[in-house]
């Protein structure tokens, strides 16, 4: 593997600027020789980004990588009748030292994305990295640094930020159509039912290595029926649906504010896991919201149904939208969904442009690597600072109190949401006096989100970083 110390890691990364990298496979072979491309994390998104890279222009899948021998055999065996031959790796480290391939797509559980990424990008390698791509705040730092020293393309996986539609919304409304910015809303209410409860711990699949697929976290007994997808829900390895479905829609309300590379002002968010009893730990109802200068940002999650706790009668809307953005200004609002398409509307709701455009995350990585340009947009440093605003919602969290109100002296637009939220959960059949929730701490995070200032500032620090352990350790 490729060494290098810490300090000629730190001088790199300063010596680094700009928005432009001229990577080495991009000087050396131009744009008419074929990238060759590995993807590590072979189920859900892992699935997608197989087919992107297969449709890529410019680029050829030569390799595929995962812990669980099943799911590996799987898609070795379903490219292999489509005539595709790739190489087939269980170890991610042995794949990053391959000398054959030139950038790496990362759909692996959240706890790992940064240990690969910076494995990847140590040994040459281009990475696309799936949301969040980090599981704490200051992973997030030390990826954008990895950027800034290797001299890569890194690409995170916020796909709204790879669509036209959304891109050409917000030029037309910087041209000044709908006057200031008031409020950038993120809704995700996506259904979400227990988890389940085991009696004790589980089993790994058949033949999955647990020491390398926990990685960088601790070694724990295995407490959920299913091992794959439902570590989402638990803090070891997710960072609940507010850091999955939610920090898309988080990223867009930054988008909407111009991008700002300071962290907000201040955090707080309140909510807990209402509904059932499971293994799960992180909130399925939670509230959050961030203070920047520009302009406030609120996000709203909701992982149970409608009513009743009857999945199957569906989830609550927010003006036409169940996941997806409200970004409210002085003369109406930008309102899209999870998709490639989105629409103004005036302060009376009435229509006045549509917006469309394709998706093309991987093709733009691809083009951005044969190039050696890369958008700031879409840059590792951008994608740190969308995923760490889940983790300081979930720390404001993880410090709360229980409490079934608020103390009267939030915002409007917070306590509005929060009745709202409220009514949601009452007619689920929550009883917010048997089962409270947690009000968060009001947290302030300096500029770069290295620490935090103020009266929580002891306690909540150890909250944005994580220790590797032996074996796992950042390759700088």
């Amino acid at each position: 593997m490729h060494q290098i110390t810490r300090r000629s890691f730190i001088s790199r990364a300063a010596l680094a600027s700009g928005v432009t990298f001229l990577a080495p496979h991009a000087l050396a072979s131009g744009s008419n020789t074929e990238l060759r491309i590995a993807v590590i994390g072979l189920r859900s998104r892992g699935k997608e980004l197989l087919s992107l890279v297969l449709k890529g222009t410019n680029a050829r899948l030569v390799a595929v990588c995962d812990v669980d021998p099943a799911i590996l055999r799987e898609h070795v065996d379903k490219l292999a009748k489509k005539n595709v031959k790739v190489a087939a790796y269980s170890d991610y480290r042995t794949l990053c030292e391959a000398k054959d391939i030139d950038a790496i797509a990362i759909a692996t559980p959240n706890h790992t994305h940064v240990l690969i990424s910076v494995t990847a990008a140590a040994n040459g390698k281009h990475v696309y990295v799936e949301k969040p791509v980090s599981h704490n705040v200051q992973e997030g730092i030390q990826l954008a640094d990895a950027q800034k020293a290797f001299g890569v393309i890194i690409q995170h996986g916020f796909q709204r930020r790879t669509e036209t539609a959304w891109q050409d919304a917000f030029e037309w409304i910087g041209e000044g159509h709908l006057g200031e910015l008031k409020l950038a809303r993120a809704i995700c209410y996506k259904p979400r039912p227990s988890i389940g409860k085991v009696r004790g711990p589980q089993l790994a699949p058949e033949g999955l290595d647990y020491d390398l697929w926990c990685g960088p976290r601790q070694r724990t007994p295995i407490l959920r029926k299913q091992f794959h997808y439902d570590w989402h829900w638990q803090s070891s390895w997710g960072n609940g649906e507010i850091g999955n479905q939610g920090a898309h829609q988080l990223d867009v309300c930054r988008w909407a504010l111009g991008d700002p590379q300071d962290m907000p002002r201040s955090v707080f968010s309140c909510g807990n896991r209402l509904g059932y009893l499971d293994d799960g730990y992180w909130p399925n109802t939670q509230l959050a919201s961030f203070d920047y200068e520009k302009a406030p940002v609120l996000i709203e999650v909701r992982g149970l149904p409608a009513r009743e706790m009857n999945f199957k009668a569906g989830m609550d809307q927010f003006r036409g939208e169940s996941v997806g953005n409200i970004i409210e200004y002085e003369g109406g609002a930008l309102i899209g969904g999870h998709y490639a398409n989105c629409h103004v509307v005036d302060e009376s709701g009435k229509k006045l442009k549509e917006f469309s455009g394709p998706s093309t995350p991987i093709q733009t990585w691809i083009d951005s690597i044969h190039s050696g340009k890369q958008s700031s947009s879409l840059s590792a440093r951008n994608g740190h600072l969308s995923s760490s605003l889940s983790h300081l919602a979930n720390i404001s969290w993880q410090l709360g109190t229980t409490a079934s109100k608020l103390d009267g002296s939030e915002p409007p637009a917070i306590s509005e949401a929060f009745g709202r939220m409220t009514r949601h959960l009452e007619a689920n059949g929550v009883d917010l006096n048997k089962t409270p929730l947690k009000i968060g701490a009001k947290l302030s995070p300096n500029a770069t989100g290295s620490a935090f200032t103020g009266e929580f500032k002891p306690i909540a620090d150890p909250y944005l970083m994580e220790q590797n352990r032996e074996g796992f350790e950042l390759p700088i």
